[in-house]
């Protein structure tokens, strides 16, 4: 095998590892918003119907 196939496939695994690692940090980015939007909706639920029932 040349050096040049070699270096290609270097470069080519190097590209998937910096992508994979942009694609867990961007899943970690939507969870946690996904998360936070999920528990500001229990909140205001929970407000509305604690004011229900103690009205």
């Amino acid at each position: 095998m040349s050096s040049s196939d070699q270096e290609n496939r270097q470069r080519n695994r190097e590209i998937a590892e910096n992508e994979a690692k942009r694609e867990a940090v961007s899943n970690v980015r939507v969870s946690t918003w996904a998360i936070a939007l999920t528990v500001l909706a229990g909140v205001i639920v929970f407000g509305i119907a604690w004011a229900w029932l103690n009205r």
